[in-house]
């Protein structure tokens, strides 16, 4: 094989970058960007490796059923956040079932017992798409240009958007297919704003500007709006009339504007309304085929979110995700119910670890289920903001502590606190995964389950295969589709100690 050649190929897979995979009659790697599972398509070898291939689509001699139409999406070639945007969500789906099994299999060496994965309900059109409660949008004008007498412009009109893969330079996107409306008219309201008071963007090339990006927040069961802006000074001139436009638009969209928010690096003040927004999930054990809502009815738990807290991006799989997690639950001391572990003389349940917690909102919504649940999370707002909903909600058996994890346990366990004698730890690390030291943590601590809750299947294999080792057994694990259209899928696994002989 060598660049320039053309082979014609047959696309029998998708990678995580939206890349078609093909192979050639003499089994080498093809990717082709473009291309889709299905396509039969003349490619021409753009790059050639010792084991793999790049390659552009000449031709497509066989269109594939699973592609969606041309106009989905005008930015589909632009922005780079839709890599599977093009494929049907039938298809979609699938392709993310295989990729988290294929990972648990390849890189843990564990042949995973799989559930079927958790997609979205209702038509494709009307649900999968406007289903993100959170837009992070960079901000451009093109840094500063000095015109006669000193005076200081933008380059160009301020754009609000996304970076398509390996650039610098922000897509202009007035109305991205996966945002909710109140995130699309706040990003005009800002750009109206920016382009009559001459405001500039931060330039990291001269260390000028003042707007780097802004982030909207949408409670899905309030309608609330929380709008912060990463800024690089000490405020934005003549905020109240900023204000006061996103005020109007983000109405006009539906939603309700209650915060403001700047940050400058670690600092975060509050320009407008509260510090939080309030949302409300809805528990029910029955939505993901789990236990029946006669034993564990249908509850509203209250969440309030800040600026710098954490929390889930689609409303509803979110919901459909928190099920699964007290399904498991329910398994685990059901499954051990005649050992010590989950007993320990108490008949109000497990005690619960919930690790990277967050706003709280996993441990929240398993509380009922635990005799206690006992958080751990490094940002100190996020923990504020988790105790604050314990109480609004009534919780009295939920604390939540800021700290690491891997020091506080050994620490409890020292000092012979109850915290440190868990029958669950639940974690929910970001997208790298655990540190191995907490992984070994909980080993050494013979907590007796896991249910790991993972946005990346590859680091989730990583971590399967450390707690193996450390005398852990995969005992399930079901794909969740936080993220249509993306190459992101989420995974909750029930993962638990191996018994001794």
């Amino acid at each position: 094989m060598e660049k320039g050649q053309i082979v014609e190929l047959t696309i029998e897979d998708i990678s995580t970058e939206g890349q078609g995979i093909g192979r050639t009659e003499d089994g080498m790697v093809v990717f082709v960007q473009g291309a889709f599972p299905g396509d039969l398509a003349s490619v021409e070898l753009t790059k050639v490796k010792k084991n793999y291939a790049i390659g552009r689509a000449v031709e497509f001699l066989h269109v594939s059923e699973f592609r969606r139409d041309e106009e989905w999406c005008p930015y589909q070639n632009q922005c780079g956040g839709c890599p599977y945007g093009r494929l049907e969500y039938s298809k979609q789906l699938e392709v993310k079932e295989n990729q988290v099994r294929n990972r648990l299999a390849r890189i843990s060496g564990i042949e995973p017992k799989m559930q079927p994965i958790v997609g979205m309900d209702g038509m494709y059109d009307a649900i999968a798409e406007r289903y993100r409660n959170k837009a992070v949008m960079k901000i451009s004008t093109g840094g500063l240009m000095t015109k006669k007498g000193g005076i200081q412009v933008p380059v160009h009109e301020p754009r609000i958007g996304f970076l398509p893969p390996k650039s610098h330079e922000v897509t202009d996107c007035r109305d991205c297919r996966l945002q909710i409306g109140t995130a699309m008219a706040a990003a005009e309201a800002t750009r109206r704003f920016m382009e009559e008071d001459h405001i500039c963007s931060y330039d990291d090339r001269w260390d000028k500007g003042l707007m780097k990006q802004m982030t909207v927040r949408t409670a899905f069961g309030t309608g609330e709006v929380m709008v912060i802006y990463d800024i690089s000074g000490k405020g934005i001139p003549n905020a109240a009339k900023l204000v006061e436009y996103l005020d109007d638009a983000v109405y006009e969209a539906g939603g309700s504007l209650e915060s403001v928010v700047i940050r400058n690096g670690k600092k975060t003040e509050t320009i407008a309304g509260k510090n939080t927004i309030t949302d409300i999930v809805v528990i029910d054990d029955s939505s993901d085929g789990g236990a029946s809502t006669d034993e564990m009815p249908v509850r509203e738990l209250t969440f309030e979110i800040s600026a710098n807290s954490f929390y889930q991006v689609n409303h509803d799989q979110m919901e459909k995700l928190y099920g699964i997690v007290r399904r498991y639950c329910v398994s685990v001391c059901s499954m051990r119910e005649s050992d010590t572990a989950c007993e320990n003389g108490r008949e109000s349940g497990p005690n619960v670890l919930d690790l990277y917690c967050g706003t709280g909102t996993i441990g929240l919504c398993i509380a009922d289920l635990a005799n206690h649940v006992h958080g751990i999370e490094i940002v100190k707002d996020a923990v504020l903001d988790a105790n604050r909903n314990a109480t609004i909600n009534g919780i009295v058996n939920a604390t939540f502590t800021c700290g690491k994890a891997e020091e506080l346990i050994p620490q409890w366990a020292a000092e012979g606190r109850e915290e440190a004698q868990a029958d669950i730890a639940i974690l929910d690390p970001p997208r790298a995964g655990c540190k191995p030291e907490l992984l070994h943590t909980i080993a050494e601590a013979s907590i007796p389950a896991v249910i790991y809750v993972s946005c990346d299947p590859a680091t989730l294999a990583r971590d399967v295969k450390l707690l193996h080792e450390a005398g852990y057994e995969l005992v399930e694990a079901t794909p969740v589709d936080m993220f249509p259209n993306s190459s992101h899928v989420e995974t909750v696994a029930l993962i638990q100690k191996r018994k001794s002989n």
